[in-house]
């Protein structure tokens, strides 16, 4: 790539946090004479697998696991567009969206490194200590993990 080319992966979810993110990386990063490329990634969350027959000993029909998957799908495509929509008005600047399945965490690392991005954005939504614990926090395994500059926005607090 040339100097004024760069390729900025920015993880979009269904939160404020991220929709913030690119905003902020939009407004502060993206230089629109640079022809740079933004990657909008979205990792969509593995299936739960689930015993055949529940406590109730009702079995999980396919049409439910199908009518899942298809509900993540639209979830996956409805975050994207509205990521795009915040890039609509950008010119001489390249818009691209991927999809993912897996935790998010190793996904974006994943992505980072195969795409040889020169910048990750991320949102973060400020967990505290114990949720940190219990759910894990994405942004700072992604700052721990990537080996490329890794910029995680914070949205203010209202």
């Amino acid at each position: 790539m040339a100097t004024n080319e760069r390729k900025i992966l920015v993880a979009v979810d269904e939160g404020e946090e991220s929709k913030y993110a690119l905003s902020w990386c939009l407004e502060n990063i993206v230089n629109q004479n640079f022809m740079d490329t933004i990657v909008l990634l979205y990792v969509k969350q593995p299936q739960v697998v689930y015993a055949a027959v529940d406590g109730t000993g009702y079995l999980f029909s396919t049409d439910i696991i199908a009518t899942i998957d298809k509900y993540k799908n639209q979830v996956a495509e409805t975050v994207i567009e509205k990521a795009k929509m915040l890039c609509k008005d950008l010119q001489n600047v390249k818009v691209e969206a991927k999809v993912e399945q897996g935790d998010p965490r190793d996904m974006i690392c994943e992505a980072a490194e195969k795409m040889a991005v020169d910048m990750v954005v991320l949102g973060s939504h400020g967990y505290g200590l114990i949720k940190r614990a219990f759910l894990g926090s994405v942004s700072n395994h992604c700052a721990q993990n990537i080996k490329r500059p890794v910029l995680i926005v914070k949205k203010p607090k209202t």
